[in-house]
């Protein structure tokens, strides 16, 4: 499935077209006659495949491709609170081997010849499934563990792991399971957060936790969680002995289980078995925090009980992190999509939890200077989480003479242009949008939706652009239609079609509001709702360009940072030069100011949430800025009204828990009467 993009477009057409019906007929199969027939990789090559041609062709997306629907619809509530059945306590932790052999006698002393499974802690978020007579009917979040949890069904139906229909129905059936993020799927979800300059999640685990409660499950199956099954809650129609027996059951109804795990009879076979599953962990391709042993008698389970907090028939045992002494033998300084500088340490391989390992962040200066990291250090490093490496602590005594104190300095070590370190943070970035290391996303920022908005110029006529040097910073965009004739020759947007529509809707891109404009520089920290206040506040990008730091901290929500972000932005000589062949390109720097139907609602800050009567969202948001209001998309103390309509949400919660006042579309238009 890596062959190249065809040019020719009705080879593209008829391509895309094969591809959606094999995935609709696929889909089908699996969601809805659970009958699978091919494996989850060759479906997965059959979806990369037509997101590279769509992302190719974006004017060839249609409102019915598989890439455009999700199994489930965005959740019209949050926080809908759901009584457990069966508590969802968590476990002990234990850490040592006598304390293993502990747990593993005791129980042998109370009971006849127990059995215990040993099987992976998934590190994740706990999920209770409810089936009803054989139907998907509830999955609820751990939440207190004892009384309720959230209702996330929405969510979990869009999870590939998450059986919709038993084979066998019974009456009622309850399981519970992890769900978490696979190492490929976190590091994907991290290179789309980077891409859109927002805040890299720290660990798959949180990463899993905030995509399972997302409002929007589209959101939810696009960052591919996954779930593995490791306890039978309650079952009715069917009885069970042992914990295996439930698996057995499971794995017939085409459910993940937990695999690997093992059936132990004495406290060495466990602990054994804990030490098989710690020395595989560095292999597997998702994070374990531990390992479980449990009783495999369900009856015995049910005779211990548990105590307020813990079941008395398991425990977790967490393994140690493992540390290794090695030499720092360079610095390597790496630029990323935003701009900012990464330092690092490059040592003497070594293995950790299975692995080899000779690399590991140093984040930025202020870990270097706190650690005192020089090259040729001996340094301790451990895998956190039981697989990102990182640097522990600095080995003095083994300095060697000589070693000096590093310093990331105020170069790019890509571009050579001047790097800044952000106010209040430990962050270095280059300056220069135009810097190779990031080149590339700067453009598709600029390109997109939210910015420009240039219809046509996906990610793949980007990157052809950009190797071609046709691009090496944004204002060579509106240069483009001097290349026509080579540009359809080498095929590289296309063919003469749509390389002309290309042209044109960059033409067209001329006209926009600054705000655009302004959104699609890569500043900082300023993104459509900063962009819109400061062209407000301006009117043009030339006043923009001079205002004082003073100036720009009147501007409404606009902090010292992202200031101080501003005045650096349009200081920067290189930054100025691509403004100046902006402008000479006839780019629209002068902000039209809307006309203005009253000032009723001057002063007043609102969100809008829910389904409306009459008016869409933006239609609402127009109407009260046209009479002076501002409208914001989240609910703070700083809100004076929330605009709701039906089904409102966690919005709603929030705002009546502030004691802001809620307003339908009938009596916001009150007021303004």
């Amino acid at each position: 499935m890596s062959e190249a993009i065809p040019t020719d477009i009705k080879a593209v057409k008829a391509e895309l077209a094969d591809l959606r019906k094999k995935i609709r007929y696929h889909n089908n199969r699996y969601y809805n006659e659970d009958n699978p027939e091919i494996t989850d990789y060759e479906y997965d090559q059959l979806m990369l495949r037509l997101k590279k041609l769509e992302g190719a062709y974006p004017e060839l997306i249609t409102q019915n491709s598989p890439t455009q629907l999700v199994g489930g619809e965005a959740r019209r509530s949050a926080g809908v609170l759901v009584k457990h059945d069966v508590p969802m306590l968590s476990l002990q932790d234990v850490f040592s081997k006598e304390e293993i052999y502990s747990f593993v006698e005791n129980l042998q002393g109370e009971l006849e010849n127990p059995e215990f499974v040993v099987e992976e802690k998934i590190d994740g978020l706990s999920l209770a499934l409810r089936y009803e007579n054989g139907e998907l009917a509830l999955a609820v979040t751990r939440g207190d563990g004892l009384v309720q949890g959230e209702d996330v069904t929405a969510n979990a139906r869009v999870i590939k792991d998450v059986k919709q229909k038993l084979k066998e129905p019974l009456p009622y059936f309850e399981i519970r399971g992890e769900v978490y993020m696979e190492k490929a799927a976190f590091e994907a979800v991290n290179d789309r957060q980077e891409l859109l300059g927002l805040k890299p999640f720290a660990n798959p685990r949180n990463c899993a936790a905030g995509t399972l409660r997302q409002l929007d499950s589209r959101i939810t199956k696009e960052r591919k969680l996954s779930m593995f099954a490791f306890n039978l809650q309650r079952a009715e129609g069917r009885e069970f002995a042992t914990h295996t027996e439930a698996y057995a059951f499971m794995k017939k109804q085409g459910i993940k289980v937990i695999h690997s795990y093992k059936v132990c009879r004495t406290a060495e076979e466990a602990w054994q078995a804990i030490e098989a599953i710690g020395e595989n962990r560095g292999n597997l391709p998702y994070d374990i925090d531990g390992a479980v042993v449990k009783l495999n008698n369900l009856a015995d389970r049910e005779k211990l009980g548990a105590t307020s907090k813990v079941p008395r028939w398991a425990i977790a045992y967490k393994y140690p992190p493992e540390e290794k002494e090695t030499v720092v033998r360079s610095i390597e300084l790496s630029v990323g999509r935003t701009g900012r500088i990464t330092p690092t340490a490059v040592f003497d391989p070594v293995r950790l939890c299975g692995t080899k390992v000779e690399r590991a962040t140093l984040h930025n200066q202020d870990f270097i200077d706190s650690l005192d990291v020089r090259i040729g250090d001996t340094v301790r490093v451990y895998k956190s989480g039981e697989i990102i490496p990182k640097v522990k602590e600095v080995v003095k005594e083994k300095r060697p003479d000589g070693a000096v104190p590093f310093l990331i300095g105020n170069e790019c070590p890509v571009c050579g242009a001047e790097a800044v370190r952000e106010a209040d943070t430990a962050d270095i970035k280059c300056q220069n949008p135009s810097c190779p290391a990031q080149l590339e996303n700067h453009i598709l920022n600029f390109v997109g939706r939210n910015a420009m908005d240039i219809k046509g110029f996906g990610e793949a006529a980007v990157k052809a652009l950009i190797e071609q040097g046709y691009l090496r910073n944004i204002a060579d965009i509106y240069h483009l239609f001097e290349h026509r004739d080579e540009l359809i020759a080498k095929g590289l947007v296309g063919k003469e079609k749509n390389t002309d529509k290309l042209l044109a809707a960059i033409e067209e891109s001329k006209k926009n509001d600054p705000q655009r404009l302004v959104t699609g520089l890569g500043i900082s920290g300023i993104g459509r709702a900063a962009a819109k206040e400061l062209m407000t506040a301006f009117g043009s990008l030339e006043k923009l360009s001079e205002a004082s730091e003073e100036e720009l901290l009147a501007v409404p929500d606009m902090g010292e940072i992202s200031a101080k972000a501003i005045r650096s932005f349009f200081g920067a000589e290189s930054n100025r030069a691509v403004l100046k062949e902006l402008e000479a390109a006839g780019v629209n720097f002068m902000q039209e100011q809307p006309d203005q139907a009253g000032n009723e609602l001057v002063g007043k800050t609102f969100v809008i949430t829910g389904t409306l009567p009459t008016l869409g969202r933006k239609e609402c948001a127009g109407l009260i800025e046209a009479h002076g209001g501002k409208v914001t998309g989240s609910v703070s103390k700083k809100t004076n009204y929330l605009v709701a309509g039906e089904a409102a949400g966690s919005k709603l919660a929030k705002a009546q828990e502030l004691g802001i006042a809620i307003l339908t579309e009938e009596e916001l238009r009150q007021m303004l009467q």
